[in-house]
């Protein structure tokens, strides 16, 4: 009997049991209650190792290579553990082993039991471990990994064990599909980590991999993939292949903090050796004097012929009554940007066929610019605190422009990149509008003057009763328009020269500097390679400041540059301050209204002479139209100095308290970039030194603004006469 039991615990089958492992019926009258019960636990042990045996020689046939290499550990597991415990049971049965054999010739059922004791929670958990990969037909490599790597998390040691060595199986055939994609960039045709376009597949990366280890692993596999397939020139370095291989054998996914590092490190030396070889310094600059050019509109004449384009676009629609002729889509909108190229500088210029508009709204009907008052006053714009979008004050609705990054290009811009290039040609395009259509109505204002005083003389016309009202609309009028081309003009000449333009130069001349020893520098990657692997891990100097002392452009050090200047560039055009930004809004909006304001009257403020007066009967008294237009341009040009306080006082607030910081940095991609990331990439330019002529700079750009806006003091001075009738009240009642 005793032989049977070990054939039974070896996995074969015994007519002592039933398919359901209880005692057959025949043999009950020959056992007691008590080894009836231990034959019955043994027969469950037996009854699980069988189960998972069976299953793991099923699952061993999987399509997936994961569950594969599970399985065979498993049986390696078994066959290493479990059945060498059999196997020495028995021989020690076989020798008579006290430990086994009572008085020599009587073997206890209880000690056998006790001996298989410890696989009844191992053997428990497996079974239930095979039944879930066997009721999923595809698995994935991220949710496996991760269901057996959740499944070693337990107290109990045994149980931990099997399975931290089950899903060290795992990783390690997942650790080779990525070496041979981010060392080699190829994909395996069964359970690949990528698409063909080398994006990472849904539940291909488990959850101990970071988020910037995926990025990482996706750029860099992308890149050598790319290069390869391309049959460059230049293929990555054999060595650094092998350094790469070595340092990600050395780890596993689940160690985050070392995993992190090591891919971290093959994407500082991958970037490099792309600076070197494949992106090189020609494509950069070509692509940062394009986005300057038309996304800062540094091309001054494209950007006003374009606006023009969108103008007529409008117009042309509008004059169609209906049918789907009359909607505005992206194809028009593409259309315009060549449009605008014919007869400029543009025109010739390649990177032209890189911009393209997008309407995320869809397509649309054009509106009439409205002449109601808008939802934002100064009082309500400068406590809020989301941040104000300029893309809709272009077309009426959302419009974004884009542009189109190919590889090698997208190695150095980045999708936020683009984004943050995005925002700020919104606002430049919404000021330069406004600006335009300022300036429009102010030579209509002029023109309609000139035109009036061929028949008026030096006065407005009109009737003794209405010749102060005529005088007073008129002067307001010419007030409002001016103080909104004042402003715009202060903002505008600040925006493009003291922010882009000395940004833009000081951009190209870091990049001039730092490039002078690119060409020297090629010989020294080797040994930089050498430095790579002696600094890793033990000084913790990363390859971006060895580079950074070898005095030549690395890639990541361009990319800090390229941050460096984004930075720069939102925080000196207010972006980043969202009271501020709410402000501009509101004056911009306050401007199209009093500019749309005059083109329904006809290019001017006051009424023609012979537009009333006529008839006394109703409305049309003499002076009822005057007294009409003035009210609107007194609200408009309060409503406009409102904002202008609010707009100075906000600015002030910001260049003492700084608020370039915000707290949530999930409602725009601008909310990202605060002083603390500014002088993070600053501090990668220069040292100390570096950082504190950066931080500085961008402080002072504000402070110009305000020299702007302040020049005659007419706001600080407005400010002290109110300070000073304020106190002078205080002081009649006693409390100053």
């Amino acid at each position: 009997m005793i032989a049977e039991i070990f054939l039974i615990l070896a996995g074969h089958s015994s007519s002592l049991f039933t398919k359901d492992n209880t005692i057959d019926p025949a043999f009950i009258p020959l056992l007691h209650p008590g080894e009836q019960q231990t034959l019955e636990s043994l027969a469950q042990v037996a009854a699980r190792y069988r189960r998972i045996r069976t299953a793991c020689a099923t699952l061993a046939h999987s399509p997936s290579r994961y569950v594969c290499a599970i399985c065979a550990t498993l049986r390696q597991i078994l066959t290493e553990e479990y059945e060498t415990v059999v196997v020495q049971t028995e021989a020690k049965v076989l020798r008579r082993d006290p430990e086994l054999v009572a008085s020599g010739s009587f073997v206890p059922l209880a000690t056998i039991r006790a001996v298989f004791s410890e696989w009844d929670a191992p053997l428990a958990a497996l079974v239930s471990f095979v039944g879930e990969l066997e009721a999923e037909k595809n698995w994935r490599p991220g949710p496996l990994i991760d269901m057996v790597t959740a499944r070693s998390h337990t107290g109990v040691h045994r149980v931990a064990q099997i399975f931290t060595r089950l899903a060290h199986a795992a990783q390690r055939v997942w650790r080779t599909q990525v070496c041979a994609f981010i060392i080699h960039g190829s994909l395996s045709s069964t359970d690949p980590l990528a698409s063909e376009t080398y994006a990472l597949l849904e539940g291909s990366m488990p959850s101990c991999v970071s988020a910037q280890s995926r990025e990482s692993i996706a750029y860099v596999g992308r890149a050598i993939a790319t290069v390869k397939a391309a049959k460059w020139q230049k293929q990555l370095p054999r060595s650094l292949a092998l350094q790469h291989t070595t340092e990600l054998e050395s780890v596993l996914p689940e160690d985050q903090h070392l995993f992190d590092s090591v891919i971290s490190q093959i994407r500082i030396n991958v970037s490099e050796w792309l600076w070197m070889n494949v992106l090189t310094r020609k494509d950069v600059e070509d692509a940062v004097d394009s986005l300057a050019n038309y996304f800062l509109l540094r091309n001054g004449e494209f950007s006003l012929s374009l606006i023009r384009e969108i103008e007529r676009l409008k117009l042309s629609r509008l004059k169609i009554r209906s049918g789907s002729s009359s909607m505005i889509r992206e194809q028009d909108l593409n259309l315009a940007i060549l449009r605008a190229s014919l007869g400029t500088f543009a025109q010739h210029d390649p990177s032209l066929s890189h911009l393209r508009f997008t309407l995320p709204s869809g397509p649309l009907r054009p509106l009439l610019p409205s002449l109601t008052t808008g939802t934002g006053s100064g009082a309500l714009a400068s406590t809020t605190n989301d941040a104000t979008q300029f893309s809709d004050l272009l077309l009426g609705t959302p419009l974004v422009l884009q542009y189109t990054v190919s590889w090698p290009l997208d190695l150095f811009l980045h999708e936020t990149d683009l984004q943050a290039y995005g925002e700020l040609n919104a606002f430049l395009s919404s000021l330069r509008k406004t600006h335009t259509q300022v300036h429009t109505c102010w030579t209509s204002l002029s023109n309609a003057q000139r035109a009036r005083r061929r028949w008026t003389g030096l006065g407005e016309g009109g009737t003794q009763e209405d010749l102060e009202a005529r005088r007073g609309l008129l002067r307001c009028g010419w007030g409002a328009v001016r103080d909104m081309e004042w402003f715009l003009d202060s903002l505008l000449g600040y925006v493009m020269m003291d922010v882009v333009d000395a940004e833009f130069s000081r951009l190209k001349a870091t990049l001039g500097k730092e490039g002078l020893a690119q060409g020297s520098s090629s010989s020294r990657l080797s040994g930089l390679s050498d430095i790579r692997s002696s600094t890793l891990f033990t000084s913790g100097k990363s390859l971006a400041s060895v580079a950074s002392d070898a005095s030549h452009l690395d890639f990541t050090t361009l990319r800090s540059i390229h941050a460096s200047y984004l930075d720069r560039l939102l925080t000196g055009c207010l972006l980043t301050n969202p009271n501020v930004t709410a402000i501009l809004r509101s004056i911009f909006e306050v401007c199209e209204r009093f500019v749309a304001q005059v083109e329904r009257w006809g290019g001017d403020v006051l009424p023609a002479l012979l537009f009333e007066g006529s008839l006394h009967s109703g409305d049309q008294e003499v002076g009822g139209m005057v007294r009409e237009r003035w009210s609107t341009v007194r609200e408009i040009n309060d409503t406009l100095h409102s904002l202008l306080e609010s707009f100075y006082e906000q600015l002030s607030l910001s260049a003492s308290h700084q608020p370039y910081t915000t707290t949530d940095a999930s409602k725009s991609i601008l909310m990202n970039t605060s002083m603390a990331n500014l002088t993070v990439n600053a501090s990668k330019l220069g040292g100390p030194k570096g950082l504190l002529d950066a931080a500085a700079e961008v402080r002072r750009h504000v402070e110009r603004l305000l020299l702007r806006l302040d020049f005659n003091g007419s706001f600080s001075q407005h400010k002290s006469r109110q300070t000073t009738a304020g106190i002078g009240i205080l002081r009649e009642g006693g409390l100053a």
